[in-house]
């Protein structure tokens, strides 16, 4: 129930992680809640504040919190002090929380008092639930979901003018929109803006709008394109040295947009994707998905950039009416890549593949 009631928090909470917390005695659930929103109360007092507003008294009951409690002073006070004013007798942590203001010492707090700690109930699943907050706390980079549907022939898209605008179906695309929810940052490279003129956005809107980040070594981007226009979302564009020289008009009507320009250094030809992440981590951005055509996609698995795919195929083969065929850009990948534990699931008629990336076959990672 705590993992269920913390799942809520995805996409709303960051670079806070998602937190449930579910309080317990004699078997019923007295109190339950869930971090809501970056800067409000955190999942423990949210459950002691409902175990209250039913009429219950939290002393002595059973916490099972998704992460360790916090026992600093940020936005809100420690929760740790509440949990030991409220005389909570013994507490079920998921996991250690990794940040290093944290890192155990919130455990340590509460055992010290003389609490029944126990910590690894349902770890696994904790971590896949903060898979992008572990990531970024640990590294200071990013969580890199790569994104992309196919036909079974491997094209990513119909040829213009040819079929509709969708390979996948209905219900593959309604995920697709709940993980850009769930993510900071959705990136594309210009080629996909020029093609396809995408917004961006999830949708319905639900809560903070993800950033819109595009590539755009050569400052190729067109001013009439949805993302130039539509400033209450918010873009940041990368591009290079070579890109800008001579552009200072074209830069100064993409700035009066509303639309961020940031110069990264140039790695074969393109936006460098190492200085990208860096930078977007410094604008504590802890998932990115990205949505690019064949060479993007490639780009991040060569270089050992990407954390998890999410794959959609649907069950048509495009032949000669298909556009932008995945596997000649494959053809570069000089590493292996396959998939830890992957999940298979199907939406509609289509077939999704996802899980986190394992380069151990190859090189040692350069992340």
């Amino acid at each position: 129930m705590a993992l269920r009631l913390a799942a809520f928090g995805v996409g709303q909470v960051e670079p806070n992680p998602a937190v449930g917390c579910v309080l317990v005695r004699d078997g019923k659930v007295i109190g339950k809640g869930y971090h809501k929103k970056f800067g409000e109360a955190h999942a423990e007092i949210n459950a002691l504040t409902d175990c209250r507003v039913r009429g219950e008294d939290p002393a002595g009951a059973t916490m099972y919190v998704t992460l360790e409690p916090c026992c600093h002073h940020g936005k809100t006070g420690p929760c740790t002090d509440a949990i030991l004013e409220a005389r909570i007798a013994r507490v079920f942590v998921a996991m250690s929380d990794p940040a290093e203001h944290a890192n155990g010492r919130g455990i340590r707090q509460l055992r010290g008092a003389g609490l029944d700690v126990e910590v690894g109930l349902c770890e696994h699943y904790a971590r896949l639930l903060n898979a992008a907050y572990i990531k970024y706390a640990r590294t200071h980079r990013p969580y890199v979901i790569v994104k992309w549907a196919q036909s079974l022939d491997g094209k990513l898209a119909w040829k213009p003018d040819s079929g509709p605008r969708w390979i996948s179906g209905p219900l593959s695309r309604r995920d697709a929109h709940r993980l850009r929810r769930a993510s900071q940052a959705i990136l594309t490279g210009v080629n996909t803006i020029l093609d396809d003129d995408p917004l961006l956005t999830p949708r319905p809107p639900k809560g903070k709008s993800p950033l819109r980040v595009i590539l755009d070594s050569q400052l190729r981007i067109l001013l009439r394109r949805k993302v130039m226009n539509t400033r209450r979302f918010g873009s940041l564009l990368f591009t290079t040295e070579t890109g800008v020289v001579g552009q200072d008009k074209k830069i100064d009507r993409i700035l009066s947009k509303g639309v961020d320009v940031t110069v990264v250094p140039e790695v074969q030809g393109r936006c460098g994707l190492k200085t990208v992440l860096t930078e977007l981590a410094r604008r504590e951005v802890q998932q990115v998905l990205v949505e690019g055509g064949p060479t993007l996609i490639t780009a991040f698995l060569e270089e050992g950039l990407a954390d998890a795919v999410r794959i959609y195929i649907a069950p048509i083969l495009l032949g000669d009416q298909g556009h932008k065929p995945l596997s000649d850009a494959m053809a570069a990948l000089t590493r292996p890549t396959t998939l830890t534990d992957p999940e298979i699931k199907t939406f509609g008629h289509d077939v999704c593949i996802s899980g986190e990336i394992d380069y151990s076959k190859s090189e040692a990672s350069p992340r």
